[in-house]
């Protein structure tokens, strides 16, 4: 059985639209499986089109948020290498801040791996629907 016939996921809202208007169906025999009428309501599209855009800014959103975080990973496991194999003084303060970057780098790493791969989403998920009294 598929992830949308047993309600864990559904498709993307620009990829229901898209196969409605293939099909030449209303959306809503899409999301129901029955027939209804020959005729797509203009507002119900438009209204789908709107949230089909909205879905993709927010993808975009995300994307650029975990080149950021993969970013600054990048940048705090650089220092730490640059001051441990480096030719820098071996002074305190850059030990620490050596171990920080490192630390705030292999944190923002393991972060966007989370974020990336859908464990934070679907965590957040099962928790919302925990304290919402949903069950899954």
């Amino acid at each position: 059985m598929s992830r949308w016939e047993t309600g864990s996921n559904i498709p993307d809202l620009s990829v229901l639209i898209e196969l409605a208007d293939f099909y030449r169906v209303d959306i809503r025999e899409i999301l129901d499986g029955e027939r209804k009428n020959s005729n797509m309501d203009k507002e119900l599209k438009d209204t789908l089109n709107k949230v089909a855009d909205y879905s993709r800014e927010d993808k975009k959103r995300m994307g650029r948020r975990m080149s950021v975080i993969f970013l600054l990973g990048i940048i705090g496991n650089l220092f730490a290498l640059i001051v441990e194999f480096g030719d820098l003084p071996k002074t305190g303060f850059l030990e620490s801040a050596a171990g920080f970057g490192a630390g705030v780098g292999f944190g923002m790493l393991i972060i966007g791996f989370l974020m990336a791969s859908g464990i934070i989403d679907k965590t957040l998920g099962k928790l919302k629907r925990r304290i919402l009294g949903k069950k899954d």
